[in-house]
């Protein structure tokens, strides 16, 4: 996480809750033994309810209430791809290589930084470290310097130079990944797309189809599992310590840390031919949401084990492809599309959703979202980035059960 500065910045503007920034706490991380696998297991998929009945809501989306932005943040030489909270801060990369650490509540430029080789796919932020993904399928790690509280120095890229030199002379530690071409196992074979964080390591999919586990106390790449039969899209880690990647071969898997090894828990199948762009988990892990290509949302419950799954909604959200989507506070989901609007859903006890509201103002299609850990006056605080190179902040009411918008806009009755 990000550190504010030595001295306080007031919210009461923004009729919040402060922001803490703990941006240069050391976090601590677990060691594991040191492993390389190749899942082949295949667990029961996931199988749809039968005794669950969808339904699905002819009312028009122009009938939703749409919101006005509260400030449009512009600065970024290209298209906006991913953005991170740290505190007070936030975090955008765009596909310019630039990355713009912005300061709330005046949401003005605190510094910018990035340099290097392909364009920001991705990025977390881990104590007093951001850690970013890009196209040349790499990961930069940047940390904030002692000195200077608005300097970021580049600090290592993985896989780092001790863990390649280690490997690199052992034929055995080189895989093909196309014909008449190999890497070291440790090596990504092609863009970063996505990367999470959980329980002292870090897991980044990308579009070779691999999943692999770095250690964040010394950066070791500690695994990498032929995860997918195709581009691995979104990345996602639950409180207890699950994974999930979604796939443009249509499914979700979910991956468990056993003894040091990461193993295939279950599958959650979504609609043929149909790729998965996004995926999200409820904080005890139990449900899970997929975006995918085709404008639906699909919603899937886990058993005790998480071995086996359901599907228990499936909704057509977007007219256009879902590229992302966030969480806030387990309660509401927020999806974002290429058709340049965002929904906004409210969860219900058995995973239903229903759509409250339809965000529009971006010119271009919405590529990322983060919303507010915290609730911000009766509401909470959406960000959302896009390809017309701007990032929007936005002020969502929760509505009451009795509200009107509610009746209106339930989408799904289980």
């Amino acid at each position: 996480m990000l550190q504010s500065k030595p001295k306080s910045f007031p919210l009461s503007s923004m009729a919040s809750p402060p922001y803490t920034t703990p941006l240069l706490s050391e976090s601590s991380n677990s060691i594991i033994s040191t492993t390389s696998s190749e899942s082949d297991e295949s667990p029961q998929t996931s199988q749809r309810f039968q005794d669950f009945q969808l339904k699905i809501s002819t009312t028009p989306i122009s009938c939703f209430h749409s919101y006005k932005s509260l400030a449009v943040l512009s600065g970024h030489v290209g298209t906006v791809s991913c953005l991170a909270l740290c505190g007070e801060f936030i975090l955008s990369a765009s596909q310019g290589k630039d990355i713009i650490v912005w300061q709330q509540p005046d949401l003005r430029q605190f510094t910018k930084f990035g340099t290097g080789d392909g364009s920001v796919k991705a990025l977390i932020t881990i104590g007093n470290k951001v850690f970013t993904a890009h196209q040349d399928s790499r990961i930069r790690v940047w940390k904030v310097s002692r000195r200077s509280e608005n300097v970021f120095r580049l600090i290592d890229t993985l896989p780092t130079t001790k863990d390649y030199l280690g490997k690199f002379m052992k034929q055995s530690n080189y895989v093909q990944t196309r014909r008449h071409h190999k890497k070291l196992w440790i090596e990504h074979a092609d863009s970063i797309s996505c990367l999470a964080v959980s329980n002292g390591y870090i897991y980044s999919g990308s579009w070779d189809k691999t999943l692999k586990v770095w250690r964040i106390s010394d950066l070791k790449c500690l695994e990498s599992i032929k995860a997918h039969d195709d581009a691995i899209n979104g990345l996602v880690a639950s409180n207890n310590g699950v994974v999930y990647s979604a796939s443009a071969d249509g499914k979700i898997k979910a991956w468990k840390n056993i003894c040091g090894t990461h193993s295939l828990k279950g599958i959650l199948e979504g609609h043929k031919d149909v790729s998965l762009n996004s995926v999200v988990v409820c904080e005890d892990g139990v449900f899970v949401y997929g975006g995918g290509s085709d404008g639906y949302v699909m919603g899937w419950v886990g058993n005790k084990n998480l071995d086996s799954w359901r599907l228990i909604c499936e909704v057509k959200a977007h007219e256009m492809a879902v590229l992302c989507m966030c969480l806030m506070m387990g309660e509401y989901l927020c999806s974002g599309s290429a058709d340049k609007s965002i929904c906004i859903w409210k969860r219900e006890i058995n995973g239903g959703l229903f759509k409250f509201g339809v965000i529009r103002g971006h010119e271009g299609p919405v590529k990322c979202l983060q919303a507010s850990t915290t609730s911000v006056g009766g509401g909470f605080m959406l960000y959302s980035g896009s390809l017309d190179k701007s990032l929007r902040v936005w002020w969502i009411p929760k509505y009451g059960d009795d509200s009107d918008e509610k009746k209106d806009s339930s989408l799904i009755t289980n």
